[in-house]
């Protein structure tokens, strides 16, 4: 089974330079805790979480960017990765969510529940929550 059998492809992205405020919003209205973000010209430019909103950004009481408080570094998948292959990726980098990437733009969004629901790979995922749970 390849990720483009299990991942989610109506995702919802934001631009790296909008307000932290306009990916809060858009993360309340989707009721979503991750955004892909992409740069000027619609390319993935890294991730940012509900968490990286509230620990870089509130926290420090600071009116940023998206760009100021995103993951930069971007663990992404293809749609023709094999499903087993991101559960390890998942496991090693200790990320829940991977964007799925073709032809450098974001296509889709695969998290470690859209693995589990699946049988052929809930045992994996099982084994992949447990390695993304170790401190």
């Amino acid at each position: 089974m390849n990720i483009r059998e299990v991942m989610a492809d109506d995702i919802v992205t934001c631009n790296m330079n909008d307000t932290v405020e306009t990916a809060a919003e858009l993360m309340k209205e989707h009721n979503i805790g991750v955004l892909p973000v992409i740069d000027e010209s619609g390319r993935p430019a890294g991730m940012v979480t509900d968490r990286d909103i509230v620990i870089r950004g509130v926290a420090e009481h600071k009116d940023q960017t998206v760009d100021q408080v995103m993951t930069h570094e971007l663990i992404h998948v293809t749609p023709d990765t094999p499903a087993e292959h991101a559960a390890d990726l998942m496991a090693s980098a200790q990320v829940r969510r991977l964007p799925v990437i073709e032809n450098g733009q974001v296509i889709g969004l695969v998290s470690l529940g859209d693995l589990a629901v699946n049988p052929q790979s809930d045992d994996k995922a099982g084994d992949t929550l447990s390695d993304i749970s170790q401190p």
